[in-house]
């Protein structure tokens, strides 16, 4: 009886003890990767394995450029992790970064989020070639980037939002660095090696989605954690924009998801990240049908001699007696639109100048359409009537063009 008493007592007492996968660290510091897979990160622009997971570590290839994020958005926080590049080949630059307060998905005609950049670079430091200052190094600069506001510790030899380092701690290719990256209030300070080196402050935003950068070259990642803190309640404008579902359609590398057949890929290049086009192939679209949805898509027209030739985008429904939505856009900044329902031709003025990048947003919802470029609606024709239920994406240039950034977000009734 003694016995199974205290083999009762002993199986409460265990039942009472947490396991190790309930307990919170003393520290307050949770693991942001599970040493596993990349369950709780998003790769926003990238081919499916630029970053991939061995031995414990979150590695990217470095192409495309382009980012994977969290899951989530955090607004303070302290993160800790080790970096290590693997240039490819010795003294070869190695690029990365760890960015703070990204938006879910990429800046206008950029690989590259709105944030606050944590530089993670080796072999590289540039100089002003007017007054050999150095303006940008290896080491551990903190910067804003597309968009985002933030005021650098001390100033900066040509006046940039960027923090240089007050000293060079940093380890080089081959060898592990450990940062600790704490955000608070807008206020972000960098620790390279044990010790603080730089700081920025009065950031916008400051809060959003924390990233690690694919950047030219390999870099690995490791026992990467984090620590939140208390909210200081941040107004609406310095929150990063959110994840509302949009998804790439172009890996950066290749034509993976288009139905591209080797005429096309003649006239069709991936060039990291960049879709370009050479004018004289034929119009490129995407092997799967979407029902009601967003498009976003980055655009330019070429800066050259010659003059530029109109682009046509088209929503395209059903796979048999098919009809086109399209929206043909001019260099002058004219537009072309024709549908079912009918045609409209007139003039908008938010189109950048030759060789400067546009984002088109198009939604296409029941029997209606909205499309913005650079954020200013086109008046189009209402309701646009098609009969068939199935769109797809396709891009019709009459000359050379290029795209980047190209994303889709299916709507769920």
């Amino acid at each position: 009886m003694k016995l199974i008493r205290c083999a009762a007592v002993l199986t409460v007492l265990a039942l009472a003890v947490p396991s190790p996968a309930d307990e919170k660290p003393e520290d307050g510091f949770v693991p942001m990767f599970n040493g596993k897979d990349l369950t709780g990160w998003v790769n926003v622009n990238c081919a499916p394995d630029t970053f991939f997971v061995k031995d414990g570590m979150v590695i990217t290839t470095g192409k495309p450029t382009g980012y994977l994020r969290t899951e989530k958005q955090y607004e303070n926080f302290i993160a800790d992790f080790e970096w290590m590049h693997i240039p490819p080949k010795p003294g070869a630059v190695g690029n990365s970064g760890f960015f703070v307060w990204a938006d879910a998905i990429p800046a206008v005609g950029t690989g590259y989020t709105r944030g606050i950049e944590v530089q993670v670079l080796v072999n590289l430091e540039y100089r002003d070639k007017k007054t050999d200052a150095i303006t940008a190094t290896s080491h551990g600069d903190l910067f804003s980037i597309h968009g985002a506001t933030c005021v650098p510790e001390r100033p900066h030899p040509l006046g940039w939002a960027r923090c240089l380092p007050s000293e060079n701690r940093a380890k080089g290719e081959g060898e592990w660095n450990h940062y600790r990256v704490e955000a608070n209030d807008g206020v972000i300070r960098l620790e390279v090696n044990g010790k603080v080196v730089s700081s920025v402050s009065k950031c916008s935003p400051r809060k959003g989605y924390l990233a690690l950068e694919s950047e030219g070259s390999e870099c690995r990642f490791r026992n990467l954690k984090i620590k939140e803190l208390p909210s200081t309640n941040p107004n609406k404008e310095d929150v990063a924009d959110q994840d509302i579902g949009f998804r790439s359609m172009y890996t950066g590398l290749d034509l993976s998801g288009w139905k591209a057949d080797d005429e096309a890929k003649k006239h069709w290049t991936a060039r990291d990240g960049v879709l370009v086009y050479d004018g004289t192939g034929q119009e490129l679209g995407t092997e799967k049908a979407y029902g009601d949805v967003e498009f976003v898509v980055d655009f330019r027209f070429p800066k050259k001699d010659v003059k530029p030739a109109p682009c046509t985008f088209v929503l395209r429904k059903g796979d048999g007696d098919r009809k086109d939505v399209s929206l043909e856009l001019t260099p002058e900044g004219k537009f072309v639109f024709a549908s079912t329902s009918g045609f409209v031709r007139d003039e908008f003025k938010s189109l950048k100048p030759l060789g400067e990048w546009n984002r088109l947003r198009a939604t296409l919802q029941g029997e209606s359409i909205l499309v913005t470029v650079n954020g200013v609606k086109l008046q189009l024709l209402p309701p646009v009537f098609v009969t068939a239920k199935k769109p797809a994406f396709a891009l019709r240039p009459d000359g050379d063009m290029e795209f980047r950034n190209l994303f889709v977000r299916e709507i769920k009734k």
